[in-house]
């Protein structure tokens, strides 16, 4: 029983030396690369900005989806057993967030660099290194077995709350700042 509990901590510490080490590397590249301040796509909108501010609003809704699937396997919402179905559907809407959130975050690493001008350019750089860390680190604990029953919900928490960081001083933002709907 003692090394089965060596071996789960061993996991656990494992998933996130990784996912800090995604979170720096990503920090690094951002900081250091020499942004080229063109853009990669713009879809059917008017400007890339515009492309990943919707990009970005497609991955929280998902992921507001995702939370909702989540609560309700976990018996926080609704009452009786869940459907069969319903963890499916909530690994498919993680994975519909996360690839939402892949051009976005490749075009500011690429486009724009790691920001720090504001306060609020800083926290969102940050963040968005965080949550791909914890990404990265969410998936080692998803695919780890014999770990503590919190690991996934506190792990898959801080996935969904620097997302929604992440939107609250982007998309958000862009909103309330710039312009709505903003195609």
């Amino acid at each position: 029983m003692v090394t089965a509990t060596r071996d789960n901590r061993g996991r656990l510490v494992l998933a996130l030396m990784v996912g800090s080490a995604v979170a720096v590397a990503l920090g690094v590249y951002g900081n250091i690369h020499d942004p080229t301040g063109r853009s990669l796509v713009s879809l059917f909108f008017t400007a890339p900005i515009r492309a990943k501010v919707w990009l970005a609003t497609a991955a929280f809704t998902a992921a507001l989806f995702q939370l909702g699937t989540a609560l309700r396997m976990y018996g926080k919402l609704g009452s009786g057993p869940t459907a069969p179905w319903l963890g499916s559907v909530h690994r498919l809407s993680g994975t519909i967030a996360f690839l939402f959130t892949l051009p976005v975050a490749y075009h500011c690493l690429w486009s724009l660099g790691f920001q720090d001008f504001t306060t609020r350019v800083l926290i969102h750089s940050t963040v968005g290194c965080i949550f791909y860390g914890a990404f990265a680190a969410k998936v080692l604990i998803v695919r780890s077995k014999g770990l503590p029953g919190w690991t996934l919900p506190v792990a898959g928490g801080i996935v969904f709350g620097a997302l929604t960081i992440m939107f609250w001083t982007s998309s958000f933002w862009f909103f309330t700042n710039v312009a709505f709907p903003g195609f």
